[in-house]
């Protein structure tokens, strides 16, 4: 863990983990909608029924808050990818791979919309918090896609960008769907539209990293 997600050292109770979780929702939930610089710890502790006294129970401050938010979405992919790339030849095939981290980003909605808003926000925050988390998780990303057989279809330095060319589709499931819901078209993030997602985008790499 960084040193920037440190917590306050408590002692959690069941009721106290529970506050936690709904603390980390909700800010992930806000500082997606309304950015890093746009959101308060009093916005968080009123959005999230808790006074700012219990809030500072958990986390030191705002940014502490921020890069648990970071942690617990961020860590759980890159360990994904660590252990595709460490299994070897017991590797899961590539559509399990593919749905494995779909499914991530499904659990954390709110995330990939956090990373955006911040982006197009002039990305004044990418450093040093989400630059600490998406470097790592960038250059272990290409890392899954050399070892893969279809990587041979590219031209070393096209690897990059074909990674960057699947973060924007696997995300855009999830930035996109509030604008395509209010044009009424489908809601891409019900348990129908999941699906959905998934399985073009299981297509697409397919076609983009053929097994050979």
């Amino acid at each position: 863990m960084s040193g920037l997600a440190q917590d306050v050292t408590v002692r959690l109770t069941p009721k106290g983990a529970r506050s936690r979780q709904r603390i980390l929702d909700t800010a992930e939930r806000l500082f997606a909608e309304k950015g890093y610089a746009g959101t308060t710890l009093r916005d968080v502790a009123a959005a999230s029924d808790l006074r700012i006294p219990s809030l500072y129970n958990h986390f030191a401050g705002k940014e502490a808050l921020y890069a648990a938010v970071l942690e617990r979405g961020m860590q759980p992919l890159l360990e994904a990818m660590s252990g595709y790339l460490e299994a070897g030849d017991a590797r899961p095939d590539r559509e399990q791979f593919t749905a494995q981290m779909f499914g991530l980003l499904a659990l954390r909605p709110n995330l990939p919309r956090l990373v955006q808003h911040e982006v197009l926000d002039g990305g004044t925050h990418l450093s040093p918090i989400l630059r600490a988390w998406f470097k790592p998780a960038l250059a272990k990303a290409e890392e899954v896609v050399r070892a893969h057989p279809g990587a041979r279809n590219w031209d070393p330095d096209q690897i990059p960008l074909l990674v960057l060319a699947f973060y924007h589709l696997a995300v855009g499931a999830f930035t996109i769907a509030p604008l395509v819901q209010a044009l009424d078209r489908e809601d891409l993030l019900t348990e129908d539209g999941l699906p959905k997602q998934l399985r073009f985008f299981t297509d697409v790499v397919a076609a983009l990293l053929p097994e050979e």
